[in-house]
């Protein structure tokens, strides 16, 4: 048996929250969102990150949830300064404000597992020999976003991922939102753009957009859509829509999985913070 069902690997995050000019100091990244939503949905989860120990009080919300938590020390910690307006929570501006720093091989704890999620706030988080590393360990789960989105002086923009045909060589879920699939791919036609992405390797793609998920596998679409009744908890949607999808994967059919997300997805994005609910609460909704 595995020691882990997932290993997560990202920088912690402490993020700025402003809506209508209102700030707020919260934790975030996909490590923060993704584990507790998997170990909610009750299986075993590590998380591998850097941040500075000065933030090392903000793992405990994760280690009380029975998340495991392997930390290393780093000079900063990642950030993200997302503004934006309540009477649209869809949209934001986001402004870069720390980073953990760059992982090394050795920092990634003798473990096995089912999956390892790869889920990197900025571009120069993960490197390709990390990467090649990780993929002989288990089946990989990439975030693009880490990849591609560039701290630059004014935000965060899209740049191209050089070693992308390398780095997506050995992906089996591969996770982008909508914009980055057009930026990737220049097709904003996701189904196309889903295709384009397959021949670079990865077997299941899950896009998101604020109107759902769609899952590609084996030449078959799969939707399920987000129905929120607010967005107050919008930040995060992402993380907890891939982490949801392959935690439930684990046991599940594309399609099954697919809708379990949607639902998980839906929940969360009313409530800021990761999604504390219980698969009954999911199952529930489900069944109707």
């Amino acid at each position: 048996m595995p020691d882990f069902d997932i290993l997560m690997v990202g920088n912690f995050a402490r993020d700025k929250l402003i809506v209508d000019g209102v700030e707020e100091i919260a934790s975030g990244g996909g490590v923060y969102y993704g584990s507790v939503v998997v170990k909610r949905l009750g299986l075993d989860v590590a998380v591998v990150t850097r941040l500075h120990p000065a933030d090392y009080g903000r793992l405990q919300e994760l280690r009380d949830e029975g998340v495991v938590v392997y930390a290393t020390p780093a000079e900063g910690t990642s950030g993200i300064a997302n503004y934006y307006q309540s009477a649209d929570m869809e949209r934001r501006v986001c402004m870069p404000i720390g980073f953990g720093g760059k992982y090394e091989i050795d920092q990634i704890p003798d473990l096995s597992s089912r999956v390892i999620m790869v889920t990197p706030l900025f571009a120069g988080e993960i490197d390709l020999e990390f990467l090649h590393a990780l993929v002989l360990r288990a089946p990989l789960g990439l975030d693009i976003q880490g990849f591609i989105r560039v701290p630059v002086e004014n935000g965060l923009e899209f740049r191209p991922w050089k070693e992308m045909e390398q780095g997506l060589r050995d992906v089996t879920y591969l996770k982008v939102d909508r914009a980055e699939a057009e930026f990737i791919t220049g097709l904003a036609d996701l189904r196309d753009a889903a295709q384009k992405l397959h021949a670079l390797g990865p077997r299941e793609i899950v896009i998101t957009e604020s109107s759902g998920i769609t899952v590609s596998v084996d030449g078959r679409f799969f939707f399920a859509p987000f129905t929120p009744r607010s967005l107050k908890g919008r930040t995060g949607r992402g993380d907890t829509c891939f982490s949801t999808y392959i935690a439930k994967r684990l046991s599940l059919d594309p399609q099954e999985a697919c809708r379990w997300a949607g639902v998980v997805t839906s929940l969360k994005q009313e409530v800021p913070g990761p999604w504390k609910g219980t698969p009954q609460e999911v199952a529930r909704i489900l069944e109707h």
